[in-house]
């Protein structure tokens, strides 16, 4: 057969294709609550998928190739403020480093709270007990999950690690610069508004009766900011865990905050800060990768290591 040059370019264009998919990590979706929500943030009658408006929850599941995969798997949930998530950016790019290190990576596309923190914190529970659920099938070890969280996914990876440990039992929690407190002046205040809702204001004109009320309602909401403030949660049942966090980032005492608390309780926890970075930094992209990412990924490997 004659090699033309329309032979070449097909063959070429090909390779391209195998070399482009070969790059990319394989996934497969699971959905959550297909049999009814428990609850509703009011955004969720839609359907599953990337939709940002109106939509249900679901995860993506990275395995490992077989030949290299050591049980390990982690579940993470990304950032947005509580207003949104996006899964693939600051979810799915740690997933080529995890799975070349055998451990298995979930991205959870959690609802939104919306005041409503409840809402938000099923998802990650039950992304967790799903994971456990299929742990043989995925090639896990059920005693060797564990959970991360990027920015306001680090605050609902900090809740599980505070509030639910005791129902969870998760052996360790990575923290990548996370929203912890809030209280002022260090909380993401749209984090925490999106969380358990805005400040409560008085009503005017002033009565006696909408007085209490707004007396009542600040209470609950102070009740609140201080319950999910989750440096102020930290026991030593909390399990042990590896933070990063830039030093130029406005939410750093985030961090320090956190780590102070493990460390008080004398819970086993690393905390790296880098130069620089700022808040929102990635590990595995073209376009702006992380200056320190080599660093991120050689200190967050002999962590794992470690135990």
């Amino acid at each position: 057969m004659q090699f033309t040059l329309k032979n070449a370019l097909c063959v070429a264009i090909f390779s391209c294709i195998c070399l482009f998919s070969q790059a990319q990590e394989a996934y497969f979706e699971v959905k959550l609550w297909e049999q009814g929500l428990p609850n509703t943030n009011g955004s969720d009658s839609g359907g599953y998928g990337p939709d940002e408006v109106n939509y249900k929850p679901t995860m993506r599941v990275f395995l490992p190739q077989k030949p290299i995969a050591n049980g390990k798997a982690i579940v993470c949930f990304p950032g947005g403020g509580y207003a949104q998530t996006n899964p693939e950016r600051y979810g799915e790019t740690w997933a080529p480093f995890y799975n070349k290190l055998g451990i298995a990576f979930i991205v959870l596309h959690y609802r939104m709270p919306k005041g409503k923190s409840a809402v938000t914190i099923s998802d990650a529970i039950e992304a967790y007990k799903q994971t456990k659920l299929h742990a043989k099938e995925w090639g896990i070890n059920p005693d060797k999950i564990g959970i991360q969280g990027v920015s306001a996914g680090g605050h609902l990876a900090s809740t599980l690690a505070t509030h639910y440990q005791e129902k969870l039992n998760f052996p360790f929690q990575i923290l990548i610069y996370p929203v912890i407190t809030l209280q002022d002046p260090y909380t993401h205040k749209g984090s925490r508004d999106n969380f358990i809702g805005k400040m409560p204001e008085p009503k005017l004109p002033s009565t006696k009766a909408s007085r209490q009320a707004y007396l009542q309602a600040k209470e609950k909401y102070n009740r609140l900011k201080n319950y999910y403030s989750n440096e102020l949660q930290v026991t030593a049942r909390t399990p042990r865990a590896f933070i990063a966090v830039s030093d130029d980032d406005r939410l750093a005492m985030n961090s320090i905050l956190y780590y102070a608390a493990l460390n008080k309780n004398k819970v086993p926890a690393v905390l790296h800060s880098y130069p620089s970075g700022g808040h929102g930094w990635h590990i595995n992209t073209k376009d702006d990768k992380f200056a320190f990412a080599g660093l991120v990924e050689a200190e967050l490997k002999a962590w794992l290591e470690s135990f």
